[in-house]
């Protein structure tokens, strides 16, 4: 791999549901320190505007609130619409603290099913794209047709880890480039064989390229990622394990094995 990569943000026009995104990201990208793309690049997409596009925006004063989002917003201090929202997007319902619920979504372990209140108009709620993966494809399609380049996609969100503060990026979306490199079998410094490395390349490019995105009011939505020289590829997806596999929640599982609940339960 090459380490003379270059991160470039490429700044948008603010994006409206119905428009299209990648007809904007061509555009914004020729107009942006990049001069458009280039084959190999790794287009860095923010979940927010990919969501929006798609037109997920889901006015809150047109929710009604069931009695089970009613009683997760008591408990955990919540606007009983939000919490609605959340359980259509959860597959389970974990726990919570004040504000969150933690949920399962896809396989994932993350708050409030990535729905947001940032980055969308007021009054809306956003949930995550209803499937990064195939966003990506189309995304990495579009551009390819539209400018003859040969790149890959990752759709991007931010996340909290265990016990840590502050938030990072993480890849809920990829096509054009393997996001999971396994590194089990190669030798260490010390010659030990390695056993259990595998190396989350998507989350560490979604990770750098958010610092030039930015969190807040920017408008740079999306990064061009240059010089890796990753290999394009067609696989699509971000793997993950299941919950009995992962630390974090295998140790959750084993003192507590209703935790996986289902979607009406907590």
């Amino acid at each position: 791999m090459n380490t003379g990569f270059r991160v470039i943000g490429v700044k948008t026009p603010l994006i409206r549901a119905g428009d299209d995104l990648p007809a904007i990201l061509v555009r914004a990208a020729g107009e942006s320190p990049a001069g458009g793309f280039a084959d190999g690049d790794i287009l860095v997409i923010a979940e927010s505007p990919v969501a929006t596009a798609e037109g997920r925006a889901v006015p809150l004063d047109r929710v009604v609130p069931s009695d089970r989002a009613r009683e997760l917003a008591a408990r955990y201090g919540m606007d009983p619409r939000l919490a609605e929202v959340v359980l259509g997007e959860s597959d389970a319902v974990v726990g919570g603290v004040a504000g969150f619920l933690l949920t399962l979504q896809k396989g994932t372990l993350l708050p409030n099913a990535g729905v947001d209140l940032s980055n969308t108009p007021p009054g809306t709620a956003l949930p995550l794209p209803r499937d990064p993966d195939a966003s990506a494809v189309r995304i990495r399609k579009a551009v390819r047709e539209r400018t003859g380049r040969e790149v890959a996609v990752i759709i991007a969100d931010s996340r909290t880890h265990a016990m840590r503060l502050g938030c990072s990026s993480v890849a809920i979306g990829c096509a054009g480039i393997r996001a999971v490199i396994d590194e089990r079998g190669r030798k260490d410094l010390y010659g030990h064989r390695l056993e259990v490395t595998q190396r989350a390349v998507a989350d560490n490019i979604a990770s750098a390229a958010v610092l030039v995105m930015g969190e807040a009011d920017e408008s740079i939505p999306c990064a061009i990622v240059r010089g890796l020289g990753l290999p394009m590829v067609d696989e699509v997806g971000v793997p993950s394990i299941a919950a009995e596999e992962c630390l974090f929640m295998g140790v959750a599982l084993h003192a507590d094995p209703s935790a996986l609940g289902r979607k009406d339960e907590s």
